[in-house]
């Protein structure tokens, strides 16, 4: 996808373009293209951006670390403002308190707006955070000890617990 140069969107028709998306995005890995559209809107002082897309990944469950596909759906829009200050660089201090009205996406409004990376972000968004395969997953079970050895002294110990195996030993029974 290309990056749309800004002040050329404000000759558009309507100062809209729409884009088709059906394609791999760079540094994320999916089993399907991407599929969709994007939808960019000047309005002024601000870009409307809207998308819908599709795609499935793999992922590893939380709880029992098997493999499984997961479909992601973005269906989201956004406003970014367009403000000339945007593009300077400002010497910030590495730590500081950010007032809520500052989080807020801005561009310059003579610069570039990369559809791709947008599309990006979306898409990561969407990645659950807690990855399950099954809302009923039972996680790891543990082996079961080998029944045709009933003997508990040839029992396996932890090699971390084998000095306490030692001191429990010496007690008196």
């Amino acid at each position: 996808m290309d990056a749309i140069y800004i002040p050329q969107l404000t000759k558009a028709p309507e100062r809209t373009e729409e884009i088709q998306v059906k394609e791999f995005l760079p540094d994320l890995d999916t089993l399907t293209p991407v599929r969709g559209r994007i939808r960019v809107q000047h309005r002024g002082n601000y870009l409307e951006v809207s998308g819908q897309a599709e795609t499935i990944i793999t992922c590893t469950c939380n709880r029992c670390l098997q493999n499984y596909n997961h479909r992601l759906v973005v269906d989201t829009s956004e406003i970014i403002w367009l403000d000339e200050a945007a593009e300077q660089e400002q010497a910030l201090p590495l730590e500081r308190e950010v007032a809520v009205e500052d989080l807020v996406e801005t561009l310059s409004p003579y610069g570039y707006f990369d559809p791709g990376e947008w599309l990006y972000e979306q898409v990561c968004l969407e990645i659950p955070q807690r990855q399950l395969c099954d809302v009923n997953c039972s996680g790891i079970q543990p082996s079961k000890p080998d029944s045709s050895n009933n003997n508990s002294k040839h029992k396996r110990v932890d090699l971390r617990w084998a000095s306490l195996e030692a001191l429990k030993k010496q007690l008196p029974s």
